[in-house]
């Protein structure tokens, strides 16, 4: 068993990979190639995903993998396919694609979601759904094909999430993956099925969308095409996966009631719950709830602009800096500014929308403020908000937590992690593994493969490090730290 491997096909909305795990959580081979949206051929300005690029691309990784697998002795004993949530399409009874898949970047749902109250509240929407309102859901998707091309969904036979519509060109079985349909906003959040309430507001039958199937479940099996196109043997078994956050929860090793926060350029706020409030979601912007991996357990979560507004920090006042040094300079700079920043403040609310005001601004400022400071200020104000989101969390979740887990490339940054330590009180663990999403994904695949009797198993053989980040600590380098 130590020479076989679960082959990750990770489609992300900046890169698609291969990536070859065995079963104990190492990665024994990796492929990268960028992914990026097309102009729709009705406006430039929409974004679509071309499919068959997209395959072309994962195969081509594939194949480039094989010369370390074969030089690591191992064996591909499966496939599993992990991507972004909310995106899909309509396919006809023969199988073909009705329409290009409308990327959660195109701005043409946006005025769906703003009249959505014609065809249900929006509040009912989220309590029933568990879904916060982004104008990329699903259900905006369905909407806008309705209203626009109403000829195709009277020929569609099914609706496949990205992830399942990969899964049908290497099976060609026609599924719905478990998590993916969670990010919707079509579920009836505590039944895990498609809402009747909802489908029936907008007008979609239920039979649009197949079976669906939890992590770990054997779909079918690669066929022929699919087979040549990856340089994989034919026959393999490939396993559902689906909504890369849900695995990157799993993967970082966090227990049930652990916060983790996936930081990025967003900042992502989860948990893995056996309880939610889904009426106490409408009260909290930027709130959302989708199914975790493990079937009758909820992640509730909270999102807002955090490392995006470090990059526009680093554009004004770094610009000229060499890109090789300049996230290490900012750190130094900071370092030197005490605890409070010698009172410039820093209100991070730089967006415009429906996550924020467009009201950030800046205070305390004096002829001795250094670029210095205002980086300070910022990682500060973050780390109150995200003090803010986890009790809000807390509250939605009705849990208590003990220390928060962080991956994601925000959680690279050492002086923010001392930071965020300070300002929630609790020990922040920074996951060393970059790769959670395909970790988590792969250990799924290994259990539905038969190798393990629960995915939690499948995970005890994974060793995790992490760096640990306590409050209060003088020291602001991380302690070293190992655990499962």
């Amino acid at each position: 068993m130590a020479n076989d491997v679960v082959v990750v096909l990770d489609c992300g909305a900046t890169n698609v990979r291969a990536i070859a795990v065995d079963a104990n959580g190492r990665i024994v081979a990796k492929s990268v190639l960028s992914n990026a949206t097309q102009p729709a051929q009705e406006n430039p300005t929409w974004h679509v995903w071309a499919l068959d690029e997209i395959m072309g691309k994962l195969g081509r990784c594939c194949r480039e993998i094989r010369e370390a697998l074969n030089g690591a002795d191992a064996r591909v004993v499966g496939l599993t396919v992990t991507s972004f949530g909310v995106d899909g399409t309509l396919l006809d009874a023969e199988g073909n694609l009705l329409y290009p898949v409308i990327s959660w970047k195109c701005p043409r749902t946006a005025s769906v979601m703003a009249d959505i109250r014609k065809y249900i509240d929006p509040d009912r929407l989220q309590r029933v759904s568990g879904v916060g309102h982004f104008t990329f859901n699903t259900i905006y998707k369905l909407i806008w094909l309705k209203e626009n091309r109403p000829e195709l969904v009277a020929r569609a036979t099914t609706w496949l999430f990205i992830s399942s519509l990969i899964n049908f060109r290497l099976t060609g079985v026609r599924s719905t993956d478990r998590t993916m349909a969670g990010t919707s906003q079509l579920l009836d959040l505590n039944s895990g099925t498609f809402s009747e309430e909802i489908l029936a507001c907008v007008g979609i039958e239920p039979t649009l969308f197949p079976s669906m199937e939890a992590p770990g479940t054997v779909l079918g099996t690669l066929q022929s095409e699919a087979a040549g196109l990856l340089g994989l043997p034919a026959g393999l078994p490939v396993t559902s996966s689906g909504h890369d956050t849900q695995f990157a929860l799993f993967g970082s090793g966090a227990g049930m009631n652990q916060p983790v926060l996936s930081s990025g350029t967003w900042e992502i706020l989860m948990v893995r719950s056996a309880h939610v409030d889904t009426a106490a979601l409408t009260g909290f912007p930027g709130s959302t709830c989708e199914l975790d991996a493990t079937p009758g357990y909820f992640n509730p979560g909270l999102q807002w602009l955090a490392s995006g507004v470090l990059e526009w920090l680093r554009e004004t006042c770094w610009k000229d800096t060499d890109s090789a040094t300049v996230y290490t300079r900012m750190m130094e700079e900071a370092e030197k500014v005490p605890r409070g920043c010698n009172g410039v403040r820093m209100i991070p609310d730089l967006l415009i929308g429906e996550l924020g005001s467009g009201a950030g601004a800046l205070s305390g400022l004096s002829i001795a403020t250094s670029r210095g400071h205002l980086y300070r200020a910022a990682l500060e104000a973050l780390a109150e908000k995200l003090a803010g989101q986890l009790r809000e969390l807390e509250e939605i979740g009705r849990f208590e937590a003990s220390e928060l887990i962080i991956v994601g490339g925000g959680s690279k940054n050492h002086l923010w992690n001392q930071i965020k330590a300070d300002a929630i009180q609790r020990p922040v663990r920074a996951v060393a593994e970059n790769e959670t999403t395909v970790l988590g994904a792969a250990l799924y695949a290994f259990f539905g493969l038969g190798r393990f009797s629960s995915p939690d198993a499948a995970r005890a053989s994974v060793h995790h490090d992490y760096a640990l980040f306590e409050p209060g600590s003088a020291d602001l380098q991380p302690i070293p730290s190992q655990g499962n």
